[in-house]
């Protein structure tokens, strides 16, 4: 599989904006255990065929998922690259979080 470049690149703002839904939040889970159409997402969630595109839109704006061109059909599959990016971005911001507190926790214990 080839990771698209916007994938990569795909800004933290951009996924946990795409993400501010339950529907994509299902989506997203459903495309992580196997490629499926519009019309396949459709029938396992409650919302129309209609809004299930508007939703891959968003997560494909977002680099969160791709398509695939199978015969005539058109499936989607999620991109755990870019919540992987997003991931060790929050992980770095965290560790950057804790070395300030461990400093500030040393300097109190040593006063």
């Amino acid at each position: 599989m080839t990771v698209r470049p916007e994938a990569r690149r795909a800004s933290p703002t951009a996924v946990f904006a795409a993400l501010a839904d339950e529907t994509r939040w299902g989506i997203l889970e459903l495309l992580g255990t196997q490629d499926l159409s519009a019309s396949g997402l459709a029938e396992r969630l409650p919302v129309s065929r209609q809004a299930i595109a508007k939703h891959l839109s968003a997560l494909e704006g977002a680099g969160l998922v791709e398509r695939l061109r199978v015969g005539r059909e058109v499936r989607y599959r999620a991109l755990g690259s870019t919540l992987s990016a997003v991931g060790r971005r929050l992980e770095d911001i965290g560790a950057q979080w804790d070395a300030r507190l461990d400093r500030i926790k040393h300097i109190a214990e040593n006063l």
